[in-house]
């Protein structure tokens, strides 16, 4: 695991795992304390949007390992 964050890259996924790790709890959290406030439509906009995000934010991470690489 160390070894995984000594990159900037490598800490650039682990922050993005634990985005998701957080969204998930929260989404669990919210499921047991009002299970029936929050709709299904709105809830899939929210995971759609979040999950838009969490990919925009990959496709960077991974486009700066390119950009990386040419470098070289």
């Amino acid at each position: 695991m160390r070894r995984l964050l000594e990159s900037d890259l490598g800490f650039y996924y682990a922050i993005g795992l634990f985005t998701i790790a957080v969204f998930v709890a929260g989404l669990a959290v919210l499921a047991v304390v009002s299970p029936s406030n929050v709709g299904t439509r709105e809830l899939g906009g929210l995971v759609v949007g979040f999950a838009l995000f969490m990919l925009v934010y990959f496709v960077s991470v991974t486009v700066r390992r390119l950009e990386d690489s040419e470098d070289v």
